[in-house]
C-alpha cells in the first residue's frame, strides 16, 4: 500500500511540473491563449458538492469545493494550473494541489466503521479535464481527486472523482 501510496503522489508531482512548463511555454508561443470563462459557480457530482472556480491568472485558478450531508461536512480548496489542448480552444486539462478539511459527527461512524467522528484534514491533489461550452454560460470538467488525510485517521482516499456542471461569468 505504501508503494501505491509513494507512485500516487510522484506521478502528481511529476504532473504538476510538466504542466506548468507546457502552459508556461505554450503561453509565450501562443499569446492568443485564453482562458474562455473567468470565473464559474455550480455542482461537482460524487460527491455531491457545490463548487466555485476562480481563474486569478489566464492559465491558473482557485477552486472551492464544500460537501455537506447529514454525516457532516468536508470543504477543500485547490490550486490548479491549466494547459490548452491543441484544436480546441474551449478543452483544457490541469493538475494541481490543495487541501480538506472536514468534521464528521457519530452518524458518519456508523455508516462508515473504519473512519472516526470528528475533525479530518489532509491534502488533496487532482487532474483533469475542463470545456468550457461555446455561446453557452456553461462548463464542465471531469476530474480525479486523491486525498491523503492526515489528522484524525490517517489514510489514503484513492479518489473523489466527479463531473463538474458550472455557470460562468
Amino acid at each position: 500500500m505504501k508503494h501505491i501510496i509513494t507512485s500516487i503522489i510522484g506521478l502528481f508531482i511529476v504532473l504538476s511540473v510538466y504542466s506548468q512548463n507546457i502552459t508556461i511555454d505554450t503561453l509565450k508561443s501562443n499569446s492568443s491563449y485564453e482562458k474562455a470563462y473567468h470565473s464559474a459557480i455550480g455542482v461537482k457530482m460524487y460527491p455531491s458538492a457545490v463548487t466555485y472556480k476562480q481563474f486569478i491568472r489566464t492559465n491558473k485558478a482557485v477552486e472551492a469545493i464544500g460537501y455537506i450531508s447529514l454525516d457532516g461536512f468536508r470543504a477543500t480548496v485547490l490550486n490548479e494550473k491549466y494547459a490548452p489542448i491543441e484544436g480546441n480552444e474551449n478543452l483544457s486539462w490541469y493538475t494541481g494541489y490543495g487541501g480538506h478539511l472536514g468534521i464528521w459527527s457519530e452518524r458518519y461512524k456508523i455508516n462508515h466503521p473504519d473512519h472516526p467522528a470528528g475533525i479530518a484534514v489532509g491534502v488533496d491533489g487532482i487532474l483533469g479535464l475542463d470545456y468550457k461550452v461555446k455561446n453557452v454560460p456553461l462548463n464542465i470538467s471531469v476530474d480525479w481527486q486523491p486525498s491523503f488525510n492526515f489528522v484524525g485517521l490517517t489514510y489514503f482516499e484513492s479518489g473523489w472523482a466527479g463531473i463538474g456542471v458550472r455557470y460562468t461569468f
